[in-house]
């Protein structure tokens, strides 16, 4: 059996690129791989990844904190819905357009878009019972037994 080639291509595009890019690659027969996002300082960076006969097609988004916003490929993907649902519950990417949305509530986290932000979120304290401590020390735990037999 003869191996497949190991090509792996990465692109930046700008945003307004995004919906041409990826009507190409359905064109020509590629699959829809994964999408994901990364949280860097002041921007989220995205990863559109293609497949075809063992090449690897990806096209790169840097979004700005005050620009979150980007069209769906699920008119081009139709699962692509997945992963924006996924990206705008997690870090607070607005996706115009999704086939299907689900307005905020694909996930449920204790966070809202808990990678929204390169800063740890904050939670609520939990609430303190009240316990009185015994000043009682525990008991001493007695030393091993030295009457044991051996072998």
């Amino acid at each position: 059996m003869t191996p497949l080639p190991q090509e792996q291509t990465t692109e930046l595009i700008a945003v307004d690129a995004l919906l041409d890019k990826v009507q190409v690659m359905r064109e020509q027969g590629y699959r829809l791989v994964q999408i994901s996002a990364t949280r860097l300082p002041e921007q989220l960076e995205l990863t559109y990844s293609f497949a075809l006969d063992g090449r690897v097609a990806q096209f790169r988004l840097h979004l700005a904190d005050e620009a979150l916003r980007v069209p769906s490929i699920s008119s081009i993907y139709w699962c692509a819905f997945i992963y924006e649902n996924e990206m705008h519950d997690l870090f607070n990417l607005t996706v115009e357009g999704m086939a299907v949305d689900f307005k905020g509530t694909f996930y449920k986290t204790a966070v809202k878009f808990p990678f929204g932000s390169t800063k740890a979120p904050s939670l609520k304290p939990a609430t303190a019972t009240a316990t009185t401590a015994s000043s009682t020390p525990a008991p001493a735990v007695p030393p091993p037994s030295t009457t044991g037999t051996t072998r």
